[in-house]
């Protein structure tokens, strides 16, 4: 009988992938791969380490497997991910519960780390964060109609507040024709939305060809038969340039919907932070997208506190979101890493920064109410997911998986609903856009 390895996923979307992929791995080598974290002779758990709250997430995982350890029900158990890199020692000291540690470096070194550790070691090994990413296969557990694609590992922007660089390493972009060819695969699958993502996918291409090569490989995407929606994820403002905006504005399958971090708009705190562009750039940026782009929906990421930030600089943030009118964003209070420059400047109270991300947050609820507002009365193109015993829901173009809530619907009784349908938006439930069934979309 194969031995049962579990996995859990913490993080981002990126560090899902590298799990799918070492589960792949796993399952290839003649493991058995679950999402069950008892009965398993060794469970595999992918942290995320970016900040605090994602630490004392991954921390507080590992001791309630500990549990089930001690229990019986896990016979190993195996850290790997941004946590293993950041904490290299401290993990096998601080949490004798934990038999091995992977670093970002050794994903793919994963069955020979879970071999070694079913054997009976103790130990910790890092690859490279400077080496080519192999191409592999993964073993797909998000949904049976989309999913992401990763353009590149790492990340070259020494943002002053971020310490994903050290964690990631530097930018390794995957070759095009290894993109295309997965995309080609997940389509032949059933995946109807494919979703790009990377730490910046503005850069894909610089450091393999020597020139930003997004829109070229978006115009090769869009040409795959069977994919319907490509979604965009994690846009740097400086690098969108206007070929990449004429292919986001021609290609109907791209959606138009560009989560674009800006974290923040004064100019001294952007230069401080090292961010390029100014705000008056960020603002150009927006109303061109507005311009040449019908309908587009804007994301963004927005961090309250960061160093120099005084009631001037949160209040310029303040009237540029409500002159912007930015339909989602995530908001941050401040979060000092150690390593990173901006955590030895001087910056606002931890109690200043989540009250500032308080006040963020309620402004842009009211901008929210007001977009879902602008929203009834017109029908919309969704990607049914499911039924929930009342509702139908799904989402449109302008909610991305995980992160902008859902659209709920209602059908005849007999429905059955599958792919694409268009929907009727009629009102909103706790921000979220209700509406009727009206018919099948166009495929």
């Amino acid at each position: 009988m194969a031995q049962r390895i579990g996995f859990v996923s913490l993080g981002c979307a990126k560090n899902l992938v590298n799990s799918e992929q070492m589960m792949c791995l796993l399952s290839e080598a003649g493991y058995e791969v679950t999402g069950d974290t008892s009965d398993v002779d060794a469970v595999v758990v992918n942290t995320c380490g970016f900040i605090d709250s994602a630490k004392s997430e991954a921390i507080d995982t590992i001791l309630g497997l500990a549990e089930i350890k001690a229990e019986g029900g896990i016979g190993k158990i195996i850290v790997t991910g941004c946590l293993a890199e950041r904490y290299r020692d401290e993990i096998l000291r601080e949490l004798p519960e934990v038999d091995a540690v992977a670093g970002v470096g050794s994903f793919f070194d994963i069955t020979d780390v879970v071999s070694r550790t079913l054997a009976g070691e103790r130990f910790s090994v890092y690859g490279k964060l400077d080496q080519p990413e192999p191409e592999t296969g993964r073993v797909l557990t998000t949904s049976p109609v989309w999913e992401y694609i990763q353009l590149a590992e790492g990340c070259d922007n020494r943002c002053a507040y971020c310490v994903i660089p050290d964690l990631r390493g530097p930018v390794r972009s995957r070759a095009r024709e290894d993109v295309v060819a997965e995309a080609e695969q997940l389509a032949e699958n059933g995946i109807r939305e494919l979703i790009v993502v990377a730490q910046d996918i503005t850069r894909y291409g610089t450091d393999l060809y020597g020139r930003k090569m997004l829109a070229p490989l978006l115009r090769e995407l869009c040409a795959i038969e069977g994919l319907h929606w490509i979604r965009l994820h994690y846009l740097y403002p400086d690098e969108i340039d206007d070929e990449l905006i004429s292919v986001i504005a021609e290609e109907k399958k791209i959606l138009k919907y560009l989560d674009i971090p800006v974290q923040h708009i004064n100019d001294g705190i952007l230069a401080r932070m090292n961010r390029r562009g100014t705000g008056e750039e960020i603002r150009d940026l927006f109303r061109k997208l507005r311009e040449r782009i019908d309908g587009v929906v804007l994301r963004t990421s927005l961090i309250t506190g960061l160093p120099g930030e005084g009631e001037a600089e949160f209040e310029e943030l303040c009237a540029f979101l409500r002159e912007a009118r930015i339909e989602r964003a995530g908001v941050f209070p401040y979060s000092p890493e150690e390593g990173t420059p901006a955590a030895s400047m001087d910056r606002p109270t931890e109690e200043t920064a989540r009250r500032r991300a308080e006040l963020v947050m309620e402004l842009q609820a009211g901008v929210m109410d007001g977009y879902n507002e602008s929203r009834i009365g017109t029908v919309t193109e969704v990607l049914a997911e499911g039924f929930d015993g009342t509702r139908w829901y799904g989402r449109s173009y302008a909610e991305s998986p995980d992160i902008d809530g859902r659209i709920l619907f209602t059908a005849e009784e007999d429905a059955d609903l599958d792919g694409f349908v268009l929907v009727e938006i009629t009102g909103d439930i706790d921000g979220e856009p209700v509406g009727k069934y009206v018919g099948p979309a166009e495929d």
